[in-house]
């Protein structure tokens, strides 16, 4: 059984003139374990895409199951529960609270579970430990770098352990340097088990995936294998 599957996806905005179609018809199977990489050009439907399958957008028409469970079927409620249970998700925009300092930024989605605070700190603590930022724990976001506060929302999307991670353009607002940083670090949660779908611009982070789906129009344009794999 595929661990998701998106079957006919169609999202449509709008009505009679004014639709638009933003995905039309994909289907999609992904492994658990995989890392997937999601490209096209502004506008393509790439992002909408991701948003259907991590429970964000329901579709206009189609089916997106993971692990057999029809996600889109279950009730608001249910649905919410279900995405603080299964994913993650990373933001171009890193989404820090200012006046929180590091760890309690990660510890965020924690708030609304029935960890002790004790348990709270020692998964945040246990977060930033992967991501290489334990010494930064007490600092604030504008007292450390861009790549270290998208670092940090890293941790955040994976303090509640979830096994799947959803990333939209993870490195758009970082240079070179601390792109690579973080798509090593994608690399290696992926490399310890973290299923990964991420939306990307950028054909060298694409690289990184075990596998390129283009989208163009708001259609499955085709399914790759990346030219290189880079390792950790």
């Amino acid at each position: 059984m595929n661990y998701i599957e998106a079957m006919n996806v169609r999202k449509e905005f709008g009505e009679n003139d004014s639709k638009i179609v933003a995905v039309d018809s994909i289907d999609l199977s992904i492994e658990q374990g995989e890392f997937i990489s999601i490209m096209g050009e502004s506008g393509s439907g790439k992002s909408t895409f991701l948003s259907m399958l991590g429970g964000l957008l329901s579709p206009t028409s189609g089916f997106i199951k993971i692990e057999g469970i029809d996600i889109y079927s279950l009730k608001r409620n249910k649905l919410a529960d279900f995405r603080r249970e299964f994913m993650g998700f990373i933001f171009q925009s890193f989404q820090l609270v200012p006046y929180l300092n590091v760890i309690e930024n990660v510890q965020l989605p924690l708030a609304v579970t029935h960890h002790s605070e004790k348990e709270k700190k020692r998964l945040a603590r246990a977060a930033l430990e992967r991501i290489g930022l334990k010494d930064k724990a007490f600092r604030l976001p504008n007292q450390i770098s861009g790549g270290e506060q998208e670092r940090v929302a890293i941790a955040r999307a994976v303090v509640n352990e979830p096994p799947i991670l959803f990333a939209d353009e993870p490195t758009g607002n970082l240079d070179s340097r601390n792109s690579e940083e973080v798509m090593k670090l994608l690399m290696k949660l992926n490399s310890e088990g973290q299923t990964i779908v991420m939306v990307t611009h950028s054909r060298t982070n694409a690289e990184y995936a075990h596998r390129i789906i283009e989208v163009a129009d708001g259609h499955l344009k085709a399914i790759e294998a990346p030219i290189i794999k880079l390792a950790v």
